[in-house]
This record gives C-alpha cells, sequence and structure tokens, in this order.
C-alpha cells in the first residue's frame, strides 16, 4: 500500500501547528502551548520518516523503468541491485511511517504515581515490595528521571506494607505503564530456617499523574483530618498532628500521607495522589467503555493480573505476557529494566499498527 498520502496529511498537520506556534496567543496557554510543542516534535519526526519512505518509493520506480528499458546489461544489473537493496529497506520504512501515523496516547508523556503494595507472604511480601521500590528508583536514576516519596508504611524487617511515590521526567508512563499488575518473587527468605523456598507477591500500580486542570477538587466533596504520624521519620514527626487523612465523598476514596514533618506539604501531597487516582478511574471507565477489543493480555495494566515472577534459585526473571524469561536477576532488580520494557513496547506497537488497518 501506497502511504505518500498519509504523509501529505502529517505535512499538512505540521504546517496548521507551526502556525499556531507562531500565534502569540498560543503562549498566554502554558498547556495548550506545550500540547503543541509535543504534537510538533511528533510530526516533525512523522514528515522526516515519510520523506525517506518517498524517496525510497521514487528511487525503486525509477530502477524499475530502467530496467525495462535499459538495454546495457551494466546498467541492468546496477539497476537490479539497487531494486533489491530498496525493496529489503522498505518494510521497514513502510513500518516507521505507519508508527508516525498512530494517534499518540496522551498519557504517554506524563509523569506517573506508583503505589506499591505488599500481597500474599507477609513480611516477606514487605521485603520484595522494598526490592520492586528499589528497582524501579535504580532504573529512574540511570534515565535521569526524578523520584519524591510521597507515603511509606515500613514493615518491622525493612521492608514496606505500601510505597506511593512520584517520577518525573520524559516518556515515563510511556515506558513504565506496563508494570502494572502482580509481581510474584520465589526465593528461600531470610527468616526461614528449613531453607525452603516460599513464594511472595506485590502489586504495582502505574498512574499517570493528574494535573490541576485534570481533576477539579470542590471543597464541599473533601473531608480534611490531621492525625499523629506513627513511624520513623526523626524527632518531629511523630511529636506534631502533621498526618494528612483526605476523603472524597463523592467515590469513597481514601487517601493519607504522613511522609513529611510539614502538614501543609503533606496535605499537597495527598491532593496529588488523589487527583491521580481520579484520573485513573475516568481512564479505567473510559477503557473499559471504548477499549474492549484491546483485550489481549500485553500491556492490560489490569491490578489483578500476575504479570512477572522473579524466581532466585534459578536466577530467572519471566514476563508471562511475552512468555519471556532472562537469567540475570540480579541485574534486573538493580533496575536494568530496558530488556523486558522494550520487547513489550515492540509487541504494544505491532498490535496497534494492525489495528490501525491501513
Amino acid at each position: 500500500m501506497d502511504l505518500r498520502p498519509y504523509v501529505e496529511r502529517l505535512r499538512q498537520r505540521l504546517a496548521e501547528v507551526e502556525r499556531a506556534l507562531a500565534e502569540p496567543a498560543t503562549f498566554q496557554q502554558p498547556q495548550r502551548a506545550q500540547e503543541l510543542g509535543r504534537e510538533y516534535a511528533r510530526l516533525k519526526e512523522g514528515v522526516t520518516r515519510g520523506e525517506a519512505y518517498a524517496r525510497a518509493l521514487a528511487e525503486l520506480e525509477a530502477n524499475r523503468a530502467l530496467l525495462s528499458g535499459e538495454s546495457d546489461p551494466e546498467w541492468q544489473a546496477l539497476a537490479r541491485e539497487e531494486i533489491a537493496r530498496l525493496e529489503a529497506a522498505l518494510p521497514e520504512l513502510d513500518r516507521q511511517v505507519r508508527e508516525a501515523l498512530l494517534p499518540p496516547d496522551p498519557a504517554d508523556a506524563r509523569n506517573i504515581i506508583v503505589e506499591i503494595r505488599a500481597g500474599a507472604g507477609g513480611s516477606e511480601a514487605a521485603l520484595f515490595a522494598a526490592d520492586l521500590y528499589r528497582m524501579y528508583t535504580r532504573y529512574a536514576e540511570a534515565r535521569g528521571w526524578k523520584v519524591e516519596t510521597l507515603d511509606a508504611s515500613p514493615s518491622d524487617l525493612g521492608g514496606f506494607k505500601e510505597v506511593i511515590f512520584s517520577v518525573a521526567g520524559t516518556d515515563v508512563f510511556k515506558r513504565l505503564k506496563y508494570e502494572s499488575g502482580v509481581h510474584r518473587v520465589q526465593r528461600v527468605p531470610a527468616t526461614e530456617a528449613q531453607g525452603r523456598i516460599h513464594t511472595s507477591t506485590a502489586t504495582v500500580a502505574v498512574l499517570p499523574e493528574a494535573e490541576e486542570v485534570d481533576i477539579e477538587l470542590k471543597p464541599d466533596e473533601l473531608e480534611i483530618t490531621t492525625c499523629r504520624a506513627s513511624g520513623p521519620g526523626g524527632q518531629g514527626v511523630n511529636t506534631t498532628d502533621s498526618a494528612v487523612q483526605i476523603l472524597h465523598k463523592p467515590t469513597g476514596l481514601l487517601v493519607r500521607c504522613a511522609d513529611e514533618r510539614s502538614q501543609q506539604k503533606n496535605k499537597t501531597k495527598a491532593l496529588k495522589i488523589l487527583r491521580t487516582r481520579l484520573l485513573d478511574q475516568r481512564r479505567q471507565e473510559e477503557k473499559a467503555r471504548y477499549d474492549a477489543t484491546r483485550s489481549q493480555q500485553v500491556g492490560t495494566g489490569e491490578r489483578n493480573e500476575k504479570i512477572r515472577t522473579y524466581n532466585f534459585p534459578q536466577n530467572r526473571v519471566t514476563d508471562h505476557r511475552l512468555d519471556l524469561s532472562l537469567y540475570n536477576l540480579p541485574a534486573v532488580l538493580d533496575g536494568d529494566l530496558d530488556l523486558l520494557i522494550e520487547p513489550l513496547l515492540a509487541r504494544d506497537l505491532e498490535q496497534r499498527l494492525a489495528a490501525l488497518r491501513l
């Protein structure tokens, strides 16, 4: 299929965005200007890919015409070589153009809030939750992203019953959205005297961070209470009413934040978490209504979906959505996640291209 008419549409839209960005009024709406800037970069890349695709097609047509009209054996041989080279290159160029034509997920460019909770397995599950927290933190550091802990409930042995943190940077949600689900660990716990392997779980929720313009929180819909924080945190944390709990009455969502000594800072963080959960709730409802056709296992993001197993005795990490096993568990837990994330991105791209039906 000739994709050049679709490339021309990208070019026309690029010109429209360029005109909009040239208008001073555009920058009176910072969010609109930011969205247009991101769209401009995406369209520019798409047009560049489209031009490479169009050049290859034109050269292929020219060489085929040369082959059919040229009687000189030497020129015919050169034309055949060029035809073979271009025919080998075109499938990848075609794929790149189709990828550029895909409508982007608006949430892909957002920062995220990650919630990790210990599941089955008691104290061992809490230790595993801490391992996952460290894994994502190390991955974020390697990519130059910023991590901020929003709330945490430490366990007695040094793990986490629950930890909530934000990650800010480029394409954060795009790369980490597939981490949502149940993570399972198989290993001998430090407290196991008999050397038996135990299986424990932790759940991970990756939520695109909401902004104030996304979710309006009306004061009469919120019930805000303060209480004394508990757990480690220094001299002030246990002696002042710094912890903040917010109930969103219409939905029943409850958020508590006690990570900071300042009551105001805890309130700000709690409101950020609440907005993000409400945005995720809205996204899940829309997905249920409009995205039922994309029921494939990869990238569903369901909270109850077992997505990965970390098997210590076999030094193995298995992603069940791809049936992919890697035998470098320490590296993965140290933040080397791209070997798992890249195949998920590629699989999702293939499915979206198949649905495009160009």
